[in-house]
């Protein structure tokens, strides 16, 4: 780690206001886009970055400079968007397992052609997943997850986070081919 970002790190450990602003001015583009990422839309994105960044402020003298400050940020603002996202199941009631779409599990890797998509599409296509398939798809395809480790954090089957990241992806392909189909229409 660098002597610079040490040196911020220790300002905002003293709740120096102008060590926050030149850490949040460093970190927001990376941290926003995971937010934008596991939410559903920019209001909610803003809602958790928020919180998040309130959070790492708070919880700032816990880093032990050890590892990867921004990777130790990171996963404040996965957990919180994380957090949002179990509470927001909680109100609704929604069972994981509640969905018909069984017959639809598709077992295929995203193709080579899903790609010709724009980055802005794709994270629309993503924010556009329900709640359970966005958070499995983001914590194995960006985060590096695996389903044991995903299983464990949500408290569910392995199983189960094997068969929601199958049906984001079987998601996202329907969603890209039609608009591949639109577009060579």
């Amino acid at each position: 780690m660098d002597k610079e970002l040490r040196i911020l790190i220790q300002k905002c450990v003293e709740n120096d206001r102008e060590g926050q602003r030149e850490l949040y001015t460093l970190l927001s583009s990376a941290l926003y886009g995971i937010c934008l990422k596991y939410m559903k839309n920019k209001t909610e994105a803003d809602d958790v970055f928020q919180d998040a960044f309130i959070i790492l402020f708070q919880k700032i003298g816990q880093y032990k400079f050890e590892g990867s400050f921004e990777g130790w940020a990171k996963r404040i603002f996965v957990n919180e968007a994380l957090e949002v996202l179990r509470k927001k199941q909680r109100r609704l009631h929604v069972a994981m397992e509640s969905s018909n779409l069984n017959s639809c599990i598709e077992r295929n890797e995203i193709s080579e052609s899903d790609l010709v998509v724009s980055h802005s599409r794709l994270l629309m296509h993503i924010q556009q997943l329900p709640d359970n398939y966005r958070m499995v798809f983001n914590l194995y395809v960006f985060e590096g997850y695996s389903h044991k480790a995903i299983a464990d954090r949500l408290k569910i089957a392995a199983g189960t986070s094997k068969s929601l990241l199958s049906r984001a992806k079987g998601v996202l392909r329907t969603k890209i081919n039609e608009e591949l189909n639109e577009k060579v229409s």
